[in-house]
């Protein structure tokens, strides 16, 4: 006897492949969205829920801003699930790993993984032996899943305490 989950899954569209694409300032908006979504949802860990750390820390992640971005020097891809934008990420000119957001819808369906094993692609091919980023204490556990290892210098970022991470990428 089949049950109805198994009659639903099998009339069910098939999930939206992940695409990742460079962004372009057409993807601001979309950006913004994710960042800031993800930092007030995921990021609890390290705002502890203080509405004046998340306003500092979203403060410089409005649309105006990341078309500065988009036009300097760094370089920023998004993660698509059929148009809906799932996770964000950039590398700065200095070959470090600057972000990665995935929003909270998202979340746990390998969205992040999938940009992270991307990001590390592209300092690959831009000759990067190693990769280096600065972790919040919410990713610290996803990078140190992905092989990443803590540095010993201190680090901060996005206005909040971070560990600062290496992984060889050989």
């Amino acid at each position: 006897m089949q049950n109805k989950r198994g009659i639903s899954q099998a009339f069910a569209a098939p999930a939206a492949p992940l695409e990742i694409r460079r962004a372009t300032v057409f993807d601001v908006f979309a950006m913004s969205r994710v960042l800031i979504a993800s930092i007030q949802d995921l990021c609890t860990a390290d705002h502890g829920g203080d509405a004046d750390r998340i306003a500092e820390w979203t403060a410089n992640k409005t649309p105006e801003q990341i078309r500065g971005w988009i036009a300097g020097p760094g370089r920023y891809w998004l993660a698509d699930h059929g148009g809906e934008t799932g996770a964000v990420g950039g590398l700065s000119p200095d070959g470090s790993i600057s972000l990665l957001y995935v929003d909270p819808a998202a979340a746990g369906r390998g969205t992040g993984t999938a940009m992270l094993a991307h990001l590390e692609a592209e300092l690959l091919r831009d000759g990067h032996i190693e990769g280096r980023l600065d972790a919040t204490r919410t990713a610290l556990e996803f990078y140190r899943k992905h092989g990443w290892q803590t540095a010993e210098e201190a680090g901060g970022c996005c206005g909040t305490p971070c560990i600062p991470m290496r992984k060889s990428l050989r």
